[in-house]
């Protein structure tokens, strides 16, 4: 399996810079004053960037929901107890839960992908079942996944990616759904950026301060306790991750494989984006972090990575509802490309020279 996970790599190539000029001239070709539009810009030459197209579409839109529960909940560093994620998992293939609304508003298609729920789920409408385990063991006491199950599930992230793009999909998101996953998501930031475990340890679904301080010191065991194994980007991915955050490693990394952009959503999405990039930094042409998070360190990674998430309205819930909301100024931006009249074409007069 290490084989196919060089072979996916290898499948990922910078974009094309040379279209660059072309749909730059194009933008500033269009009835306004240039550059007047902002990030629309910016986020249409990305987006062109990526495709490799300079009539690039966007019409088919999914999100993938990937869902695992932590053995590390069984330290107490969530608010909610695990059974949560098999309820809301139901709760999202009923149609009840937020990423439902705005995927529905956003004309979004949505898969919610179990990768390693502690439940077993009959067959439903939406669910995609990839388990790998029902749940990854505690970080806490030891690595969280075998390097063999983490490239499961990454494999099967990257695979799904794929089959949407065959199906047809222009864009892909990704959404997550796992009781006590910023904890490991947190550990995965300090470990592969190098930042302080104090400085972006945030309250999850709304710990106090007490189990704050609890969710640091048991974030700092398990960083200690892995050490050994977390010395490369994919050892600390299993030692230090999730079913559901492998998976989005994956997805991204597949996408990209595909020239598929792909908006990751908040907190948890983005750590399985960090674990790509430190695989394959070429993964960043394809990428639209679609919203800075109210989690505490989401800001302080997207300064790390040098990332401008597209919108800031305080989210912090996941699911991929920030991926939903950005797909549709991503969808606005590029019909500002397409369908906005040029000067040259309208017979508009352009800023005279003076």
């Amino acid at each position: 399996m290490q084989e196919e996970l060089q072979q996916l790599l290898h499948c990922i190539q910078p974009v094309d810079q040379s279209l660059s000029a072309a749909a730059q001239a194009h933008l500033d070709d269009l009835t306004k004053p240039q550059g007047s539009l902002g990030r629309l810009e910016e986020i249409a030459l990305k987006y062109v960037l990526a495709t490799g197209s300079l009539a690039p579409v966007l019409y088919n839109k999914k999100i993938c929901c990937f869902a695992a529960d932590h053995g590390v909940a069984a330290e107490g560093v969530s608010a909610y107890p695990a059974e949560v994620t098999p309820q809301m998992v139901y709760n999202m293939l009923n149609g009840g839960a937020a990423i439902n609304v705005l995927t529905r508003h956003a004309g979004v298609d949505l898969d919610v992908v179990d990768m390693g729920v502690n439940h077993d789920f009959p067959d439903m409408p939406g669910l995609v079942k990839r388990k790998v385990n029902p749940g990854s063991s505690n970080m806490a006491i030891g690595p969280a996944m075998s390097e063999e199950d983490a490239l499961q599930a990454l494999l099967s992230g990257a695979e799904l990616a794929v089959e949407a793009h065959k199906a047809g999909y222009h864009i892909l998101g990704t959404g997550e759904m796992g009781i006590a996953n910023t904890t490991p998501a947190t550990a995965l930031y300090s470990v592969l950026l190098d930042l302080p475990v104090e400085t972006i340890t945030g309250r999850g679904t709304g710990i106090d301060d007490e189990r704050l301080t609890h969710k640091i010191s048991v974030i700092k065991r398990a960083i200690e306790v892995n050490a050994a194994q977390s010395t490369t980007p994919f050892g600390a991915l299993a030692a230090l991750g999730g079913y559901e955050i492998a998976a989005i490693a994956g997805f991204v990394l597949g996408a990209a494989a595909c020239k598929v952009p792909v908006v990751v959503d908040g907190f948890i999405s983005s750590s399985g984006a960090v674990v790509a990039l430190k695989l394959c930094p070429a993964v960043d042409d394809y990428l639209f972090f679609s919203h800075l998070s109210n989690e505490q360190g989401h800001r302080t990674v997207m300064q790390k990575l040098g990332a401008r998430p597209i919108l800031d309205l305080d989210l912090r819930l996941g699911e991929g509802t920030g991926a939903a909301l950005s797909m549709q100024v991503i969808e606005g931006a590029l019909k500002i490309y397409n369908e906005m009249a040029t000067f040259s074409g309208a017979k508009v007069s352009e800023k005279s020279e003076e």
